[in-house]
């Protein structure tokens, strides 16, 4: 899928590439090693996409939109309930009895985190935002999901500055053990 524009545009292509991952996870059957890639590749991009949200759109959130402030924190503890539940799935096989459990904890958290930015977040963003802006904020996310974690750091900051300080960090080591690892790579 094609990225690029504003951050609206940009993290709503993010949406549709993880539904996409999440289908192909429900259309194999439970158990298969293929669940536990595509779980692994829903991760990375959920963990990126979420580091990005945290250092530049929700604080954008709070400063252009009227209640910003209440709507970034519910987002935040979404993110935060999601994170924990990657965080569980982490060294699991599929063929462990909780995987699927927690694979439709987690693709239901999404789904209904996405419907909540994308009718209500986003619209009001938009409304309240300068277009120039909304375009600056694109190509930060984008820099910004570049360097950032493809693992759960459920412990680490998710407010600006320090997560904007550790994320390259924490970033850093995880691509090297995802490389070491092959975790990521589509089969």
């Amino acid at each position: 899928m094609g990225h690029g524009g504003n951050v609206i545009q940009e993290l709503t292509t993010d949406h549709r590439e993880v539904e996409e991952i999440f289908g192909r996870i429900e259309a194999l059957p439970p158990g298969s090693k293929d669940r536990k890639d595509l779980a692994d590749q829903a991760t990375i991009e959920l963990v990126r996409h979420s580091v990005a949200e945290e250092s530049y759109l929700y604080p954008a959130v709070r400063e252009h939109v009227t209640g910003g402030d209440a709507m970034a924190d519910k987002e935040l503890e979404d993110h935060a309930k999601a994170e924990r539940i990657m965080k569980d799935m982490e060294g699991m096989q599929a063929d462990d009895p909780q995987f699927d459990t927690l694979m439709a904890q987690l693709m239901s958290e999404i789904r209904s985190h996405v419907m909540d930015e994308e009718q209500n977040l986003f619209p009001k963003l938009e409304a309240a935002c300068p277009a120039d802006a909304l375009m600056d904020l694109g190509d930060k996310v984008r820099r910004a999901k570049k360097m950032a974690p493809t693992r759960p750091h459920p412990s680490a900051p998710d407010t600006p500055p320090a997560n904007k300080l550790l994320a390259p960090g924490a970033g850093l080591v995880d691509r090297m053990r995802d490389a070491l690892s092959g975790r990521g790579k589509e089969s």
